[in-house]
């Protein structure tokens, strides 16, 4: 839940579920660098044996029960694992490769532009778009509007830290998951975020709402003014690419009879680590 931010530099102290981009942007405002991944693993780990990737070693057993690997403890120990790789991946990439300017700089280049301060060569589809007078209209300058009031991180912006970190805790609970599970009496957020009603539509699955996660824990940056979205989309690929390597890399460990990990990448691919 939230508190929610309705007008600039104003909280209402009223706790609801995320419904919107404006609440997302404030979810991903606050949280610790990977809870969104932490806390679906936690729910997951609710859903029982059968929610567990069907290779699980121990899925079958009468004598022995999955602990220090493939249980609780081991699942935890790896989402946090490859969330912590995945800061230094992107860190990397950051500030030795790309250093992207943050959106809030580029409003300052389009205010310096339309008042003549300066010139740059902003491309058209911009400058000639009904947002730039809207923005001036609202606001009294061209500078982007921001949800938080301390405005954008100052370390560059691509790729997106939330996007990467989200990327490969989901990578992780994929491999330890079935993704095809079906999630049993689902619920939504109210239009006014006070209630949660039940869930009528399609079968949700684990992989399904895993992905989900990934793409909105990327998306409330965006909503919040704070990242391009591309910074979002190639984030969720480094942090995938981040889990994947950690994955090879331990799978090859274990002294179960472990016949490896299967996942469904971002971009619809089955892979198999073994």
């Amino acid at each position: 839940m939230v508190y929610y931010r309705p007008l600039r530099n104003t909280i209402l102290q009223i706790q609801r579920y995320i419904r919107n981009g404006r609440d997302l942007g404030e979810y991903v405002h606050y949280d610790f660098s990977y809870q969104g991944p932490l806390s679906a693993c936690l729910i997951l780990q609710s859903f029982g044996k059968e929610a567990l990737d069907p290779d699980n070693p121990y899925i079958n057993s009468v004598t022995q029960g999955r602990f220090v690997t493939f249980g609780a403890p081991h699942i935890l120990d790896m989402v946090a694992m490859v969330g912590r790789a995945a800061l230094e991946a992107f860190w990397f990439h950051k500030f030795l490769v790309h250093r992207r300017l943050r959106p809030e700089e580029f409003g300052g280049r389009l205010q310096n532009h339309m008042t003549g301060d300066a010139c740059y060569p902003i491309n058209s589809e911009l400058l000639d778009s009904q947002v730039v007078s809207e923005v001036f209209k609202e606001y009294g300058t061209y500078l982007l509007p921001m949800a938080y009031p301390e405005g954008c991180p100052t370390h560059p912006a691509y790729p997106a830290g939330h996007a990467c970190i989200a990327g490969a805790g989901v990578t992780v609970l994929k491999a330890f998951f079935n993704e095809s599970f079906p999630i049993h009496n689902p619920v939504v957020t109210s239009s006014d975020g006070l209630s949660l009603l039940p869930y009528s539509g399609p079968t949700l699955t684990i992989g399904g709402e895993l992905n989900k996660l990934a793409t909105n824990i990327s998306l409330g940056r965006d909503f919040a003014g704070v990242h391009w979205r591309s910074d979002g989309i190639e984030g969720i690929k480094l942090g995938e690419a981040v889990a994947i390597s950690i994955l090879q890399d331990y799978a090859k460990t274990y002294n179960e009879n472990f016949k490896g990990f299967s996942l469904t990448k971002f971009d619809g691919t089955n892979i198999k680590i073994k």
